[in-house]
């Protein structure tokens, strides 16, 4: 069977990514690695990686919805796939601290239609993005060495794909089961203390919504109770503050970065 683009309505795509009840959390998790890509060079494992997304969408009209959500990504030891705390840059040799991801919050607006392939009993919404803004850590001398590239850039190819018949079932407010694929080709990371060295970062995952905070992997759930418990659930509402990026965060901390501490940073329940 050939698949068929449809327009599918914005609800169709909220039962996807999150629910359609504004008084639960939504947990999505993946995996998956990252690999350095450069010219003229073999390719080289850096790290694996073990993210997830905690998400809430709450309805502002008929066909319009809030989503606010906080995610993690964590940078695995490829080998033994232990959370890093430093990493040894294989290219000038020196030891860094490893800033993990903690964005919070990541938000937008749901409204309208979306397309997607649909294909009997599955349904994949594509989603090809390629960002492209000022690298807020340009023209600053104390970033030079971490990200001194005038302009961010990065491509972001998501599939996600759900049982056809979860769109259409009016009993449920989120679909039974997500199949995620995202590969990514982004800009060497602050931390890593690239420069301008020549070369991108290639990411490669898989993953799915889990059921409920428990349905997490053990080292998130270890790493929430007790360091990051703002995590455990998504904001009550849209924030009224700037979507929190790696290069922000990394701006924001670069202090504690210097001084060699452990991220994510704690972070206290609301």
């Amino acid at each position: 069977m050939v698949a068929q683009t449809r327009e599918l309505d914005a609800q169709d795509w909220v039962k996807t990514r999150s629910s359609l009840d504004a008084s639960e959390s939504t947990f999505l998790v993946w995996k998956g690695k990252i690999y350095a890509f450069i010219p003229g060079e073999k390719r080289k494992l850096l790290f694996k990686i073990l993210g997830m997304s905690v998400s809430r969408c709450i309805a502002l009209e008929p066909g319009v919805w809030d989503f606010t959500s906080r995610e993690l990504t964590y940078y695995l030891d490829p080998e033994t796939e232990e959370k890093l705390t430093k990493w040894e840059n294989p290219w000038t040799g020196e030891v860094v601290p490893v800033m993990h991801v903690a964005n919070n919050p990541v938000q937008g607006t749901f409204k309208g239609k979306f397309p997607a392939q649909v294909e009997g009993e599955s349904t994949t919404f594509v989603f090809d993005i390629f960002p492209t803004y000022p690298n807020p850590l340009a023209g600053n001398p104390k970033f030079a060495e971490y990200s001194p590239q005038e302009i961010y850039q990065a491509a972001e190819l998501f599939k996600l794909t759900v049982p056809t018949e979860d769109l259409s079932n009016s009993a449920l407010n989120s679909v039974s089961e997500v199949k995620l694929s995202w590969d990514r080709i982004g800009q060497w990371l602050p931390w890593m203390k690239m420069s301008d060295r020549p070369g991108q970062l290639i990411y490669s995952a898989i993953g799915g919504k889990v059921n409920g905070f428990s349905g997490l992997p053990q080292l998130f759930q270890d790493e929430i109770n007790h360091r990051i418990p703002l995590y455990k659930e998504a904001p009550q509402s849209a924030l009224d503050v700037e979507d929190m990026t790696s290069w922000l965060y990394f701006q924001e901390h670069f202090d504690a970065y210097l001084a060699g501490e452990v991220f994510p940073k704690y972070a206290a329940a609301e």
